[in-house]
């Protein structure tokens, strides 16, 4: 009887553990099985700019949020960016990273002259993207790729 009850408790906790938590539903990037993609996801801390780090369903991707609410999304292994006049190109603890501002308040920053590219989308509503790209575990991850070019005229990120 002790132990049935036991095993009664036991799973009652786990579905209530399992129900608070939701699994963010996310798509790999082409390149997710890159051995490098691993080296930055592992690296992926358990928070960002205080936002706490959620599960995901999708190889090589990271995602971060309070509240129910996704506020930051780290993909690795999207397509490789070529030079380009269009985006602002800024440099952050020594990476470069291409910034598309074109869904404001949302930003979506690729790195630049790393393969495999990362990419990670910012509510800045919510967290600052300086904050998330300056995040040690990012960084980390990120330095693990290879640097094989750089932004010829780096910015500053404007918010």
């Amino acid at each position: 009887m002790l132990r049935r009850l036991t095993l009664i408790t036991c799973a009652a906790a786990m579905l209530a553990l399992t129900g608070c938590s939701t699994t963010v539903a996310l798509t790999p990037a082409e390149d997710a099985n890159n051995p490098q993609c691993a080296e930055v996801t592992v690296r992926l801390p358990q928070s960002i700019a205080e936002q706490d780090r959620r599960w995901t369903d999708a190889q090589a991707t990271g995602a971060y949020g309070s509240d129910g609410k996704t506020t930051v999304i780290v993909t690795c292994g999207v397509t490789v960016p070529g030079p380009t006049a269009e985006l602002q190109c800024v440099t952050l603890e020594g990476i470069d990273w291409l910034v598309d501002e074109s869904e404001a308040p949302k930003m979506r920053m690729t790195s630049y002259g790393r393969d495999p590219a990362v990419q990670v989308f910012v509510d800045t509503e919510v967290v600052s993207a300086n904050n998330v790209l300056t995040s040690p575990g990012l960084v980390s991850g990120l330095r693990m790729i290879d640097a094989e070019s750089a932004c010829t005229t780096p910015d500053e990120l404007s918010e």
